[in-house]
Order: C-alpha cells, then structure tokens, then sequence
C-alpha cells in the first residue's frame, strides 16, 4: 500500500512536531489528550499524511508550551520573512469570530494579491499591459478637448 503523503512542507512539519514531542518527554498518546486531537490524527500529522488546520496547530503548540507562529512557519502557512507579531496572517488567523475555512480563504486571497503585485512591480514601464478597451486613447481625446476648453475660455 503506497503512501498518500500530503506534501513535503507537511512532512518536515510532522518531523518537526516529532522532534518537539520527543524533547518534551511526552507520547503520542499523551501529546494527542493535552492538544485535545485524536491518537490516530496526530500519528497521522507526524508521518506527514495529514494536513492539520491553524486551529489545531495551536493546540498542540500550546500542548508542547512552543510557539503557535513557529509552527504556523513549518507548515507553510507563514514565511519566515513575515516576522512575528503584527503580520495579516497572524491576525487572521487568530481571529476567534471566523470559521477555518474562512481563515484559508482569506489567506488564499492575501496570498493571490501578493503574488499579483510581485509580478506587476516586475514588470518594466514597457511590458504594462495597455488598459482594456482602448480607454488610453478616449483619455487622450478627453485631454486634447479639455485643453481646447480652456484655451477657449481665456480668449
């Protein structure tokens, strides 16, 4: 039977998570009843087969008195060059009134609209795009009449 592994990032999270639990002195069985999830899911979490939710990263990062963020960086869903405190995914995802699957969305769109601006500051003045249209050349009509106006209007 092959293995269904999630991804590497949640591998080295499950690595991570091992590591963590080990140095605490604390069994499977005894981190999943201090972090309030299942035996079998935590096993699950640690061979890197199942992703877990910021909501339960939280909980056994409290389970193991580390940090949330630090675990937040191994699975992915932070960078490292965000920093900690103050940054939108922290706030988002420590947002008590939304739902996980409101929290990933709005990560999701966080993400989209950085990728959207890296991708435009790139961009050189000449490979802009031209606006959609031909709404570049009512513009310049636009301007070319206003000047005629006031030229007008001084005589």
């Amino acid at each position: 039977m092959a293995k269904n592994v999630v991804g590497k990032t949640v591998g080295s999270l499950g690595e991570y998570l091992r590591e963590q639990r080990l140095s605490s002195r604390l069994s499977l069985r005894q981190l999943a009843e201090l972090a309030g999830v299942s035996n079998p899911y935590l096993s699950q979490i640690e061979r890197g087969l199942r992703k877990p939710s910021a909501e339960v990263l939280q909980q056994i990062a409290k389970a193991l008195r580390i940090s949330a963020e630090q675990l937040y960086i191994q699975a992915g869903i932070l960078s490292p060059e965000d920093g900690v405190g103050g940054s939108v995914e922290l706030a988002v995802l420590g947002d008590t009134s939304l739902t996980e699957r409101q929290k990933q969305s709005l990560l999701d769109v966080y993400t989209s609209f950085l990728a959207l601006n890296a991708a435009d500051a790139a961009r050189t003045p000449d490979e802009a795009p031209p606006p959609p249209d031909g709404s570049a050349d009512l513009d310049a009509s636009r301007t070319t009449e206003t000047d005629t106006d006031s030229i007008t209007n001084e005589r």
